[in-house]
């Protein structure tokens, strides 16, 4: 109880000590992602596929800091190969950066940004190749690190790189009954382009 009460009294004062200018910016976020597959064995094939994302997002930021947290909600698919063919994953993507930015000017400024994106799957979980069976998870954790430039007040163009912090699937060999199954983790490269309102 008394820790709940600390932690509760440290937010109140944070709260407190927010100034009047910090702002509140919503907007839509679109890019393109390059993803790789790590796995141990040469079953589908591990070569770069490009993908796109798009969605909402929402910046909260303490100007005189420079500190802030953006939020998207991101519609993103992309590609993986097999001997089969091609297969398109499609998810919701969650990320939730806490953001550093350095004003040059009132019409340019820089950001570096680190924080969690949460993967929720929402097309087909099952990709199927000759002799394997691909399994997508229902949902995904991964962890992003980026930086980008705020320009003219609302447009932001950035990149960042997102790491599978656990395995996004696995691979049966052969038949899905089959105990014999092997993780595969992906990750990917993100080019974005933001406007906020």
């Amino acid at each position: 109880m008394k820790k709940l009460l600390s932690t509760l009294m440290v937010i109140a004062c944070l709260a407190l000590a927010i100034p009047a200018q910090a702002q509140i910016k919503f907007g839509v976020k679109a890019g393109l992602n390059v993803s790789k597959l790590h796995l141990s064995e040469n079953i589908v094939s591990k070569d770069n596929r490009a993908g796109f994302f798009v969605g909402p997002t929402a910046e909260f930021t303490l100007p005189l800091l420079g500190l802030g947290i953006d939020g998207s909600v991101l519609y993103n698919q992309f590609g993986v190969d097999s001997e089969e063919g091609t297969s398109t994953k499609k998810s919701i993507e969650i990320p939730i950066n806490l953001r550093w930015t350095v004003g040059f000017s009132s019409l340019v400024g820089a950001y570096v940004a680190v924080g969690p994106q949460f993967g929720f799957n929402i097309g087909d979980r099952w990709f199927n190749s000759i002799d394997n069976v691909c399994e997508f998870k229902k949902n995904t954790t991964s962890f992003n690190v980026g930086a980008g430039l705020k320009l003219l007040g609302h447009l932001q163009v950035g990149a960042n790189y997102n790491f599978a912090l656990k395995d996004n699937g696995k691979i049966h060999d052969g038949d899905i009954e089959d105990l014999a199954t092997i993780g595969f983790k992906q990750n990917t490269w993100q080019v974005s382009v933001a406007y906020l309102f």
